[in-house]
């Protein structure tokens, strides 16, 4: 039986939210193809171009995130158990809230052209994911030593 504390928890738990990101951020991908194919005025009219761009932005960057949960998941057996994996799982999770979010919230709340003040959130992801990975890599140096 895997504990919430164990290297099999974090395998299941990143490969439910790496395929959940995935299936989420791919779908809204499609809805943002209807939206240009169906020529939606709220979505295309010219002085939105920063409302697409962030919607854009977090339809990649999401999907880019639940790809780095499902290759998290492939190797945290190969990696040393301890506070780097334990920090590596908990700083990816905030990343892929935070940074997709603070994109989609840029883009919905406009302030003018300018993207809206939640996009204030996609530095913090982008911080978490950056020390998410340097967590990883230590966690794989360790496993090697």
């Amino acid at each position: 039986m895997a504990t919430s504390d164990s290297p099999v928890h974090l395998l299941r738990f990143h490969q439910w939210f790496g395929w959940s990101t995935l299936l989420l951020f791919l779908s809204m991908g499609m809805v943002l193809e209807s939206l240009h194919a169906f020529k939606v005025d709220w979505y295309l009219d010219v002085g939105l171009e920063n409302r697409r761009l962030m919607w854009t932005l977090a339809h990649s960057h999401g999907a880019l995130l639940g790809l780095i949960h499902l290759a998290l998941a492939a190797h945290v057996e190969r990696m040393a158990w301890g506070m780097p994996l334990r920090a590596a799982s908990a700083t990816l999770a905030a990343a892929t809230i935070l940074l997709p979010g603070g994109f989609l919230l840029g883009g919905a709340f406009l302030q003018g052209s300018d993207p809206g003040i939640g996009v204030l959130l996609t530095p913090l992801g982008g911080l978490a994911l950056v020390v998410s990975i340097a967590c990883a890599l230590v966690a794989t140096l360790k496993s090697s030593a």
